[in-house]
């Protein structure tokens, strides 16, 4: 079986040695050892020395030669807006108090769906839409990436924090 060992980010691999492309969720986008089956049917096993998050535009190096790039899956996503930047901002304070995989663009905060987060935004006047597109979340302030595999905080730190 062919085998990705290395990640190159976008833009600095040759796109001409291409040999395929493989569409993944976020979830899937941070590992370190998975089969994988390319969009054009090349089966492949990624296996990296230790676990990374993959963006849109990255190629894996395949060890006999070629990339295979990486493109990130649509998701069921909420689209966060604020009525003003000052808004915008305490949504943001609020999401990233949370500890929630969020992705920042210049005018809206893509969050994924949560009916307890997303009824907090209301009340703090957000418009909210839900939206199915590509999910790129932040990585963390402290080199952390940011990836939750259904993760979840136990009690003990809901108490901390409210």
């Amino acid at each position: 079986m062919k085998r990705a060992i290395d990640v190159a980010r976008a833009g600095q691999w040759p796109s001409a040695e291409r040999v395929d492309s493989v569409t993944l969720l976020f979830d899937d986008r941070y590992r370190r050892r998975l089969r994988m089956l390319g969009d054009g049917g090349l089966d492949f096993l990624l296996d990296l020395v230790e676990p990374i998050v993959l963006h849109t535009g990255d190629g894996l190096r395949l060890e006999e030669g070629g990339f295979v790039e990486v493109l990130a899956a649509e998701e069921d996503l909420v689209e966060v807006r604020g009525r003003d930047a000052a808004a915008f901002a305490r949504i943001a304070w609020h999401l990233g108090n949370r500890h929630l995989p969020a992705q920042i663009d210049a005018d809206r905060i893509l969050i994924r769906d949560d009916h307890v987060i997303v009824d907090m935004l209301k009340g703090l006047g957000a418009e909210v839409r839900k939206v199915r597109t590509p999910f790129d979340p932040e990585g963390g302030a402290y080199g952390q990436h940011n990836h939750d595999l259904g993760h979840r905080h136990g009690s003990l730190h809901a108490e901390r924090h409210d």
